[in-house]
């Protein structure tokens, strides 16, 4: 699904076609090349961190800085989809910190069982979606997330139940206020 979004100087002139490190014009080439580069960062170890915003943007900044120069920096236009918007970027900074301390507040969820676990990850990854900090990629990022969340609770993170469609149909239903069925994602994921 296409982003609607302002006009937008990270895009080439005349498209929607983010500016990239390759100079990529198509975005079927763009994507090929960003999922290429995506895997292979997903693959080296991740950065550590306090599972806070700082370390958010680090592994934002990991997965995508083969592709996009403002990898792991915050977006400065708004952005939405689907004809829904998502925090308008003035704001970003302020509501990501807020998410991450009452994360921290939690202790990040550590300690739960698997069950709990589920039931409480779901709304700290629903507040990063309504948020999308990032121009791209805030949807892999938040999976990375999520298994670094998990694997610091102790928690096992099966990726093989990560279907797109099921992952998309999960962040678009919590967008909408309905947790549910990303809670039941998750509960598969860790095995709750």
């Amino acid at each position: 699904m296409v982003y609607t979004a302002e006009p937008d100087p990270l895009c080439y002139t005349g498209t929607t076609v983010l500016k990239n490190k390759m100079g990529l014009r198509r975005q079927d080439d763009l994507d090929e090349f960003e999922l290429a580069m995506f895997l292979t960062r997903a693959d080296e170890d991740w950065p550590s961190g306090d599972l806070d915003y700082g370390h958010y943007k680090a592994l934002h900044r990991h997965l995508f800085q083969d592709v996009y120069q403002w990898a792991g920096k915050p977006r400065t236009i708004r952005i939405g989809k689907g004809g829904n918007w998502f925090c308008y970027p003035e704001y970003i900074d302020r509501e990501m910190l807020r998410i991450f301390s009452a994360l921290a507040a939690s202790d990040h969820l550590v300690g739960l069982a698997p069950q709990e676990f589920a039931e409480k990850a779901p709304h700290v990854l629903a507040e990063i979606n309504a948020v999308h900090p990032f121009r791209e990629g805030n949807g892999r990022t938040q999976l990375a997330f999520l298994s670094l969340l998990a694997e610091n609770a102790g928690m096992s993170f099966d990726d093989d139940v990560l279907v797109q469609d099921r992952v998309i149909q999960a962040m678009i239903d919590s967008f909408s206020g309905d947790e549910k069925p990303l809670a039941k994602l998750i509960r598969a994921i860790v095995g709750g």
